[in-house]
């Protein structure tokens, strides 16, 4: 029989008599056919997630709050989960894949020296003298820079100067908590070495390397730990200038050594949105977060209208169809997607 003359109307679970349902109950097994349109649609997936946007003015006095109500040492990591309203606050999720928090510290405050499962990374959004040690190499946290903190590895956060310091966490934790592999293990503080990050060191220009890591048996899985925004900022607009106007202004973050995602689950990548010209990205099998760095403007998401400011951040669903634009000038954004885990998977398209 083809496939396309079977029927969308399959058999109900109401169709099937009582005492078989209470006979597959008491044996812990299930029907398929009832439930099979909602695993697998056909055409394209079903999907909770809503295009939302959380605006930085109104969460940063939640976040400042915080601060006020619970000490550090009550909190561990003072966060504030975005919650996407289609999962519901409970489920922790931005996206069905990606966990977005945004983390307060104070002066003189440390949060402790952990490891965990999930690889996680942390993008400052403002505040001056925050640091994260990740393995004892200690990474100064400016605005917009990017840290690593990935699966396995040593990390703690501390604050040597003024004012609060607030950046956004993204980690692949609701994959990583749904296969029940979400654990972590604390230990004592780390003892940071006295040089400075590898980002000031080894890896300053695009398409140098320290020469040792040509030899694999010296290379590691992540050899750059921070990647400071004032390098991306600049080689973004260097980018701009040879790029046609219909054309992405964009950079991803990547290892070194090897070109692949900095990180194995997640990818990330830094946009120059022109001012007053629209930019549509290809629809992606792949859902993603976006944060505002600089600027203002407004995204179109499967035809909701989301407009953003500086410190913004927006959840993208998979499958969506995206119009982006600046406002007022330029726009800085950064991007975090699970097209890394799509890629390994074997699932990944662009339509």
């Amino acid at each position: 029989m083809n496939p396309a003359n079977h029927s969308d109307a399959l058999g109900r679970l109401e169709d099937l008599p009582a005492d078989y349902i209470a006979d597959m109950t008491a044996l812990s097994i299930a029907p398929l056919w009832p439930q099979l349109r909602g695993l697998l649609p056909r055409g394209k997936p079903a999907r909770a997630t809503q295009p939302f946007v959380w605006h930085y003015a109104e969460v940063r006095p939640q976040l400042m709050r915080a601060g006020e109500l619970t000490p550090i040492e009550k909190a561990e990591r003072r966060v504030l989960v975005l919650c996407n309203p289609g999962h519901g606050i409970e489920k922790l999720v931005a996206t069905p894949n990606i966990y977005v928090g945004m983390q307060l510290i104070l002066p003189g405050e440390v949060a402790p020296n952990h490891r965990h499962t999930p690889s996680a990374v942390r993008f400052v959004v403002e505040g001056e003298g925050g640091f994260t040690t990740v393995q004892g190499e200690k990474c100064p946290m400016h605005k917009g820079d990017l840290i690593l903190t990935p699966a396995g590895l040593w990390h703690e956060h501390g604050h040597e100067g003024k004012g609060p310091v607030v950046w956004l966490d993204a980690l692949d934790l609701p994959m990583v908590y749904s296969m029940e592999a979400s654990y972590a293990i604390e230990g004592p503080s780390q003892n940071a070495r006295a040089e400075l990050d590898a980002s000031q060191t080894k890896y300053r220009r695009a398409g140098l390397v320290p020469f040792e890591s040509l030899s694999l048996k010296t290379r590691t899985a992540y050899p750059q730990i921070r990647y400071p925004w004032v390098d991306v900022r600049e080689a973004l607009n260097a980018l701009d200038k040879g790029t046609p106007k219909d054309a992405a202004v964009q950079l991803a973050y990547v290892n070194p050594e090897t070109g692949a995602p900095c990180l194995p689950t997640l990818g990330f990548s830094a946009q120059l949105l022109r001012d007053g010209l629209d930019f549509s990205p290809r629809p992606r099998s792949a859902s993603s977060v976006m944060h505002v760095i600089e600027g203002r403007g407004e995204s179109e998401i499967d035809g909701v209208t989301l407009k953003w400011s500086e410190g913004d951040t927006v959840a993208i669903p998979t499958h969506a169809q995206i119009k982006h634009r600046a406002s007022n000038g330029n726009a800085y954004l950064f991007h975090v997607d699970d097209a890394p885990t799509q890629r390994a998977l074997g699932f990944y398209q662009e339509f």
